[in-house]
């Protein structure tokens, strides 16, 4: 069993909460912000997909299901958005339980796409239609922020549009949790029979694997991450539509990070999130063309680092432990 490298994860998680020192502008900080909900969503994905083995391309369901359910609850009930976001996140983790049903008597890859694409879809038609309660693509407004919190030895910490920093280190929090119990997990003797499953179902099955409840367990994980982080969004943007949160290009953008960074990796969402959050910023002029540059990643990834981005490192001690044959030769000559 691999043991987490704990010191690398600490500070890479320390020197992300330092960067709100270097870059200061709000704009700065709403990138970063955009990042760590991405870096958050792609790794719920990557819990199903690259660990589980279970190709699904309907997590922006539980995104969208987080942001309106907290959304709604917040502005109808009249609770605090501390509460709602927790209420949201559970409700959707039982829709990740509902969906897991079907899935659980499939392993065709195609069949588990569709469905999973279909159930989303439906999702997004029906919040679109809704529009007595959602208001449908004229978008939900009113949504409140997160109350302000008392912190001792820190003082008031607000959340408004205006003062982000509050909002980067709540979704920093976030962040750090979640990376923590995956990396934690995956080294876990629950880990290990979750890529057994992934690996070879028949053979995972034989040895005692229960691959029904770790499948359920697995959706429910990572449905209620994704509805958290979801009604984090809801509060942190403060207008919703079906397309911002329900469209299906999110699911492309969460995939392509995750191939890009590397899919079954705990660093490849990150660093899939961190590059193409940016690069979406950078190509906002494009419109719907940018679908076409994200095709392309995807494509050139494949191709030149079939392991993703984060696999460069592996790359680097590999070559670094390689002999060098320049030597090999002088020492075979001596």
């Amino acid at each position: 069993m691999r043991v987490p490298n704990w010191p690398v994860f600490l500070i890479a998680m320390l020197a992300i909460a330092l960067l709100p020192l270097v870059f200061r502008n709000g704009y700065a900080l709403h990138i970063m912000i955009l990042a760590l909900i991405y870096a958050i969503f792609a790794q719920a994905w990557n819990l199903v997909t690259g660990f589980g083995g279970m190709k699904t391309f309907g997590h922006h369901a539980f995104f969208g299901m987080g942001a309106y359910g907290s959304a709604l609850l917040s502005i109808h009930a009249g609770l605090s958005p501390w509460i709602t976001i927790w209420i949201a996140a559970l409700l959707t983790s039982v829709a990740g339980v509902l969906i897991a049903l079907p899935v659980l008597r499939i392993r065709s890859v195609p069949h588990i796409a569709i469905i999973t694409l279909a159930f989303a879809e439906i999702v997004r038609i029906i919040v679109s239609n809704l529009r007595g309660i959602t208001r449908g693509e004229l978008g939900l407004i009113g949504i409140p922020g997160f109350d302000p919190l008392n912190l001792p030895g820190i003082g008031l910490v607000s959340f408004t549009p205006a003062y982000k920093l509050g909002y980067f280190y709540l979704a920093w929090l976030a962040f750090v949790v979640v990376t923590a119990g995956i990396l934690a997990a995956r080294n876990s003797a629950h880990g290990m029979r979750v890529i057994a499953m992934r690996d070879g179902q028949d053979a995972a099955e034989s040895l005692g694997v229960n691959i029904a409840a770790y499948k359920i367990a697995l959706f429910f994980i990572s449905a209620f991450i994704v509805g958290l982080i979801g009604a984090f969004y809801a509060h942190y943007i403060i207008v919703l539509t079906p397309s911002s949160v329900l469209g299906v290009d999110i699911m492309v953008l969460v995939i392509a990070m995750s191939l890009v960074g590397g899919i079954g990796t705990v660093a490849g969402p990150i660093v899939g999130a961190a590059l193409l959050v940016i690069s979406v910023e950078l190509m906002r002029d494009l419109g719907q063309y940018r679908m076409l540059v994200y095709g392309g990643l995807i494509v050139l990834s494949v191709l030149y680092f079939p392991n993703g981005l984060a696999s460069l490192a592996d790359r680097v001690r590999q070559w670094r432990r390689a002999p060098n044959p320049i030597l090999q030769q002088q020492d075979n000559r001596s």
